[in-house]
Order: C-alpha cells, then sequence, then structure tokens
C-alpha cells in the first residue's frame, strides 16, 4: 500500500470513529466533564437505540435460566444500585445459595475485570459466568440459543439490530453490553456541587466527611468513580464458611490471596450488604471494621498498614458524605426500568 493510500485509510478510520464517539456521547453513552476515558472499546459494540432495548429486554428476561424463573435483574435490581439486597448471597434458581454478593452494576465502562476476583477480562463475556453457573440459571449457552431462536418476537429483534434473524452467543452477549454499559450514574449531590451547580452545595458535616474520607479512604475509593477498579487485600476475616480467598484462584499468585475487587461506593447507600460475602448490613459496621476489626497479614493491602482512626461523631460525618454519593437520578430512570413487555410470543 502506497503512502497516499495508507493516509486515506487513517483518515477514513479516524473519521468514522470521531463519528461514532460523537454518536455514544449525545445520544446514548455520556463521558462527564473532567473523568477519565472509558476502558470499554465501542468501536467493536457500536450501541444504538435498537441494541440498547435488546439488551434490555435480555437483562429482565427470565428466559435466561435454565427453568425461566430468574433474569440478570432479579439479583441487580435498579433501585439498590443493580445490587442484591435481599441476602447476603446471591439466590439463583430453585434457591440455590452462591458463595458471594452480586456486585453492583454501574459505570462498567471504566472497568477493565468484572466479578470480585477479577475473572473476566470483558464485558461482552461478563454473563455468561452467571447464565452457566449451576447456583445462579444454570443454562448452557447452547439452551439459550435454542429458546431465543424460537421466539418469534427476539429473532425479529435480533433481525432488526444485527441484520440476522439467526440468534448467536456474540451478538446475544453484544445487545447485553450495550445495555449494560449504559448504566451511568454521575448525578449525585456529590456530582452537582463538583460541577458547582446553582443552590447545590455540601453541608458542615458532609464537608468535613468529605474531608475525612480523603485522608483514609480515597486512595482505594478515588473519585470520580469511587474505585480505583483494583483488587486489594481489606483485611476482612477469612468466612470459614465458604474459605474464599479471592482473586488467588483466578491468578495462581500467593500474593493475590484475600484480594477482591475494590467496589464502587456511588450509590453505597443502597448496595447494602456490603464485602464480598455480604457479610455487614449498615455503613456503621462497614467503618467500625475499618477502625476495629482488619486482619494484618503479609498481603494485606499497604493503605490499610496504619491504622485508621475516627471518633463516632467523625465516622457519622463520614456516613454523611457518602449519603451525597446517591444519584436518584439513576436508581429511577425509566430507562434503565423493567421493559413493559418481555414475554415471548
Amino acid at each position: 500500500m502506497n503512502s497516499k493510500k495508507s493516509i486515506l485509510l487513517i483518515f477514513l478510520l479516524t473519521f468514522v470513529f470521531l463519528i461514532s464517539w460523537r454518536n455514544i456521547d449525545n445520544a446514548f453513552f455520556v463521558v462527564p466533564k473532567g473523568w477519565p476515558k472509558p476502558s470499554y472499546n465501542f468501536a467493536k459494540n457500536p450501541l444504538s437505540q435498537k441494541g440498547f432495548e435488546l439488551g434490555r429486554q435480555l437483562f429482565y428476561d427470565p428466559v435466561l435460566s435454565k427453568d425461566s424463573t430468574i433474569s440478570c435483574a432479579s439479583c441487580h435490581l435498579q433501585y439498590t444500585g443493580f445490587a442484591h439486597t435481599d441476602h447476603a448471597l446471591s439466590h439463583g434458581i430453585e434457591g440455590r445459595i452462591g458463595t458471594r454478593n452480586a456486585m453492583p452494576i454501574m459505570n462498567l465502562a471504566w472497568s477493565k475485570a468484572f466479578h470480585w476476583d477479577g475473572g473476566v477480562i470483558s464485558l461482552e463475556t461478563q454473563p455468561i459466568n452467571p447464565i452457566t453457573n449451576p447456583l445462579e440459571m444454570d443454562q448452557p449457552l447452547v439452551e439459550v440459543l435454542r429458546k431465543l431462536n424460537q421466539s418469534k418476537k427476539y429473532k425479529g429483534l435480533f433481525y432488526n439490530v444485527f441484520g440476522d434473524s439467526v440468534v448467536t452467543t456474540k451478538n446475544v452477549l453484544k445487545a447485553m453490553a450495550q445495555f449494560t454499559v449504559c448504566l451511568e450514574t454521575y448525578n449525585s449531590k456529590f456530582d452537582k456541587v463538583m460541577r458547582h451547580e446553582k443552590d447545590v452545595f455540601f453541608t458542615q458535616q458532609e464537608n468535613n466527611g468529605f474531608r475525612l474520607f480523603r485522608q483514609n479512604c480515597i486512595t482505594c475509593h478515588s473519585d470520580p468513580l469511587f474505585t480505583n477498579n483494583r483488587f486489594a487485600d481489606n483485611g476482612l476475616p477469612l468466612d470459614k464458611d465458604y474459605n474464599d480467598y479471592g482473586r488467588v484462584k483466578i491468578t495462581l499468585n500467593p500474593k493475590d490471596s484475600f484480594n477482591f475487587k475494590v467496589p464502587t461506593l456511588r450509590n453505597i447507600e443502597f448496595t447494602y450488604p456490603y464485602m464480598h460475602d455480604g457479610r455487614f448490613k449498615k455503613l456503621r459496621d462497614v467503618l467500625n471494621f475499618y477502625t476495629d476489626g482488619i486482619v494484618k497479614r503479609n498481603t494485606l493491602a499497604k493503605e490499610l498498614q496504619n491504622p485508621i482512626r475516627l471518633t463516632d461523631d467523625e465516622k457519622k460525618d463520614v456516613i454523611a458524605f457518602l449519603l451525597t454519593l446517591t444519584d436518584k437520578e439513576f436508581l429511577f430512570n425509566p430507562k434503565f426500568s423493567v421493559p413493559k413487555v418481555i414475554t415471548n410470543p
């Protein structure tokens, strides 16, 4: 290829990318001012309204489970930050109990690894685990495809999005990613204060809580995402019922023992219970653990090597600040709620 053709190709690819990115920003996906660039590769799965709606249908449809009784939304409820608050551990079909609490689903475009142990590194492939897991939806992907290909509704929807009425695993996962990648939260009181919106200010207690938060928590729960999207040992005592050592099961590196993904604190008011095993029901319990319950061991995160000291009043202030991370526009946005029709014809 000569230099002129190379330059022309680069120009065309750049033009297509910019048009695609502009479409994402304006129509479906927003990168808030001052936020880092998303990790998700939109070029490989361009967003569209029809693709988003198809993913939304699949997210709320129990057809993805073996006995068609639970959906993705069964463990990821919108009004709880797409987390699971009914039980400490997630429940699957036939009342089967899992070994971890369902993580909240929000701002996933900035994540490079998923689940508490980071065992999945692509948003497209993330649904495979819960769909096929015997303790969750317990359905082989081939059976998912059989069901969807028997549905006139889904065959029509897939044709409208992908130009092919034959439902494939690739397109199922792409459609679901188009929905979940758009679950963005960036309109909390904290965000409005940071944007200097009119008549929105922290109270004195919230301001003091923010100061204490920056002193003790922000290294791992860095804003604006309120997670560094890394894995760490936070000193949580081992739950002997499950013997869950976290990321080491994925990497087989002893240094990753007790390492779990640092969760986002956005909408933390509604995403209880807390920790990978849901052992804490209240934010006060979490703060008490960080001041008085950390287990010292070789893998403990360096950020927690020195004790965190907070008085009872200071803990109240920190909690007051954490409540400013609630985004009710996200939690109750009808755009993300259950679609009116999910029944297969």
